[in-house]
């Protein structure tokens, strides 16, 4: 298995794959490469792909910002996906696993992610390598 850095050239895959993330929401083509530039962009953010055997079998996306609940450098993960081909297979616990090693690089006292309430086979996998249930997440569309 290997780590790759996201590109402007992947942008392709990573759409098809965030609209399967979210499929009940519409995702604008022109503005999701805009939100893609700016995450490659950010030095406060990291987006990297999964291989293996030269195949894409994942993502992950996430931010790194200070919180007071933590009292310092917080890793937030906010988009994990593995191809539903190749679920199963450990690939998305090696994601996190990277994504932890890189929130330890920076210091973070914490990574965090959340996850919709129906989706329980995800929570049940979450739990299984080490998260813990701690809130509930809310949100307003602006």
């Amino acid at each position: 298995m290997e780590y790759r850095n996201a590109t402007l050239a992947d942008f392709e895959t990573a759409f098809v794959w965030i609209k399967q993330l979210w499929s009940y929401r519409t995702y604008d083509r022109s503005q999701t490469e805009a939100v893609y530039r700016r995450v490659l962009a950010n030095p406060d953010s990291f987006f990297f792909f999964l291989e293996d055997q030269g195949i894409c079998r994942g993502m992950c996306h996430g931010d790194y910002f200070d919180t007071f609940w933590m009292q310092g450098p917080t890793c937030y993960v906010s988009s994990l996906y593995v191809d539903p081909a190749f679920r199963g297979r450990g690939y998305g616990a090696a994601l996190l696993y990277h994504a932890e090693q890189l929130a330890r690089e920076r210091d973070c006292r914490a990574l965090i992610l959340d996850s919709g309430l129906p989706r329980v086979e995800a929570h049940q996998f979450y739990e299984h390598i080490g998260f813990e249930k701690s809130c509930y997440g809310f949100e307003k569309t602006l």
